[in-house]
């Protein structure tokens, strides 16, 4: 296939002057397009962008300064370069034409050499600001691919692509200054998981662990839960975080059931493969947070510290096989009464002055 040819926009209100630079711009195997005047140049660049213009100054209606101006003001065409062809010679006119944004004068009479010798210097600029245009938005395209893969790895495919549409307004929110926030925090955690690595091979510790959480991050991201951390066999998901979600406590609620229900099948085939028997245990508390980038100049970690995850936390760690202890506040927040969930009375938490009223769900 050949290559699309260099076109060029002439414009002139002299119709030997515009026979003359067409037949020399078509000479040197450049397509010439032609127009009149002004308004018609106006119009011919906005709807059908040339890769250079040679346009006459002095024109019927808008006179070449005003369509060099207007032409260099549009994103579309400002690109595009400009050669004012004039038989001005004062230098008033001259600073008039760098004013509007003109890449170079050609003076009348046109000799052919200067002409070509101009057009292909253009050209090459053209081309290279083309190819450097190119590549800019192939890196940008890269840069949020990459972006929008590593934000993936905490958030779900919505949230991200919401951060992603918000970039280049106020940057990701894992670039802001710490808030404090209210938030609900729930903990999955695979309980018996230590004896579980003492008595099973790596490879199939490893192994149950990437089923695991593969299920349960996936029923956090169908809820636009948030992870904030996942260690050994403990994940962290946050709602109402990064962005405000009314409806937090009780995505945290569907969240915590979907896991529970859809982990079930990998424990099941773990435990008919000889594997010894487990479970999951689930903590969810409501309160204030505080939510920013917490660590060292070597490592930064984006997380939320606070009552909400710490009593979550403590609840997750009483937390029976197949269970979910939720606090009184998350519950009630979540829209779920306490009729079907059992309580379980005042617990007075280890780092908390005050007892918690906690509720336990069968899931």
């Amino acid at each position: 296939m050949s290559a699309r040819a260099f076109r060029v926009l002439v414009v002139d209100d002299d119709p030997d002057m515009l026979s003359l630079l067409t037949r020399m711009i078509s000479a040197e195997g450049m397509r010439a397009d032609t127009v009149l005047d002004g308004d018609a140049a106006l119009v011919h660049a906005m709807t059908s962008p040339p890769d250079l213009i040679l346009l006459d100054v002095l024109l019927p209606g808008m006179d070449g300064f005003t369509v060099c101006e207007r032409l260099k003001q549009e994103p579309a065409t400002a690109m595009i370069p400009i050669v004012l062809v004039t038989a001005l010679e004062d230098s008033q006119s001259r600073v008039r034409g760098i004013r509007a944004g003109a890449d170079d004068f050609l003076s009348k009479p046109v000799q052919r050499e200067e002409l070509i010798a101009r057009v292909q210097t253009l050209r090459r600029l053209h081309e290279t600001r083309r190819e450097l245009e190119t590549r800019r938005l192939a890196s940008e395209v890269s840069r949020k691919e990459a972006l929008r893969k590593a934000f993936g790895r905490y958030i779900s495919p919505r949230l991200a692509e919401r951060i992603m549409a918000d970039l280049a307004d106020e940057g990701t929110p894992f670039q802001r200054a710490a808030q404090r926030v209210s938030v609900v925090a729930l903990f999955a955690d695979l309980r018996g998981f230590t004896r579980l690595t003492e008595r099973t091979q790596v490879d199939e510790v490893v192994g149950l662990l990437n089923d695991y959480f593969a299920v349960i991050t996936e029923a956090a991201y169908s809820h636009d839960g948030t992870i904030f951390s996942m260690a050994g066999d403990n994940l962290l998901v946050g709602f109402n975080v990064p962005f405000p979600q009314p409806d937090a406590a009780a995505l945290a609620w569907q969240t915590a059931h979907d896991m529970a229900r859809n982990v079930k099948p990998v424990l099941e085939r773990w435990s008919a493969r000889g594997g010894m028997s487990t479970g999951v245990g689930f903590g969810l508390a409501s309160g204030d947070a505080i939510i920013g980038n917490v660590g060292s100049p070597h490592f930064m970690s984006y997380t939320i510290i606070g009552d909400a995850v710490n009593v979550a936390a403590r609840l997750v760690a009483l937390a029976q096989p197949g269970e979910l202890l939720a606090s009184g506040a998350a519950l009630r927040a979540a829209g779920k009464e306490t009729a079907g969930a059992q309580p379980r009375g005042q617990l007075a938490l280890r780092g908390r002055s005050e007892a918690v009223d906690v509720y336990s769900v069968t899931l």
